[in-house]
């Protein structure tokens, strides 16, 4: 632990997050994937309306224990209306295919630049196609395995189970992205950190997203549900752009290791010693500058 979260690692974490604009690459796949995810959400209940199945608006409100105001939102912006024509024009299934390509590059983007790729932009266009058609598997899964294991209140044996799914998921979209320029091996630090990071903000989405979703729908009504996504959408992507930064600076520090660049553990310890010195010295003059004033501090003099 001290090797892994010493200041030198650590400050190398905190400049590759910094370099990709981490928070606002973040706030940038969570708008993308909003784009993407509700009129895909739409579609799909659509199709499982007609098959007789939950949409998906029903799983939501079931999944993350939603009620009164919040539920009433899910279902007002993703529940096909009642008596409306389900029937998809060309328009419709063009504009969700650009927002899906949109999202899609967005995360080709992420890993171009925490990887310091040439981007490759409209190019990588059949590898984008290839991963929606996986993500939406994956999706797929996520549903059904929550639907079938979510008996407990925080859906933590679901979120157990995914997280191998989610960690070869992961490594395989930086790979299929990246246009095979990324080889799995140096995505395995980074779908191991993100899957474990994404299943424990699983869990504590399943407390939080009630809450949110019952505010905001009191505050702003049938918005307030794409609000709340979009928080939620945005905690999830700092998670992964987050775990991407952390991920190549480990895969960096193993190869190191692995060439005998390791440093020392002198040099290690020099390093928290410094820390901890650097720590005391802003702490200790105004600590001691208020003991010494202190004791020294006599009654007011009245004013005459």
């Amino acid at each position: 632990m001290t090797f892994w979260l010493r200041p030198a690692f650590v400050l190398r974490v905190v400049r590759r997050f910094q370099q990709v604009a981490g928070f606002d690459r973040a706030m940038a796949l969570a708008s993308a994937a909003l784009a993407a995810m509700v009129p895909l959400a739409i579609l799909c209940g659509m199709i499982l309306d007609r098959l007789g199945l939950n949409d998906v608006a029903e799983h939501i409100v079931k999944r993350y224990g939603l009620t009164d105001g919040g539920a009433q939102a899910v279902q007002n912006v993703l529940s096909p209306s009642a008596g409306a024509d389900s029937s998809v024009d060309l328009l419709s299934a063009l504009f969700l295919m650009i927002s899906l390509l949109s999202f899609s590059r967005a995360v080709q983007r992420m890993f171009e630049q925490t990887w310091d790729l040439r981007p490759r932009s409209v190019r990588n266009t059949p590898n984008d196609l290839r991963w929606i058609l996986g993500l939406l598997a994956y999706l797929m899964a996520d549903i059904s395995l929550h639907a079938v294991l979510d008996r407990g209140r925080y859906g933590l044996g679901a979120a157990l189970l995914m997280a191998p799914l989610t960690w070869a998921f992961l490594v395989w979209t930086g790979w299929i992205l990246s246009a095979r320029r990324i080889g799995p091996a140096a995505l395995a630090p980074f779908g191991a950190i993100a899957a474990a990071l994404t299943a424990v903000y699983a869990v504590g989405a399943t407390l939080y997203l009630p809450r949110l979703f019952s505010s905001e729908a009191s505050r702003y009504g049938s918005a307030g549900a794409v609000f709340a996504t979009l928080s939620a959408l945005f905690g999830a992507m700092v998670t992964i752009v987050g775990s991407a930064a952390l991920g190549r600076e480990v895969h960096d520090e193993l190869g190191r290791v692995r060439r005998g660049d390791r440093p020392p553990d002198d040099e290690v310890r020099h390093e928290w010693e410094q820390l901890v010195q650097d720590v005391r010295s802003r702490w200790h003059p105004t600590a001691g500058h208020r003991a010494r004033r202190l004791p020294g501090r006599g009654p007011r003099r009245r004013r005459t």
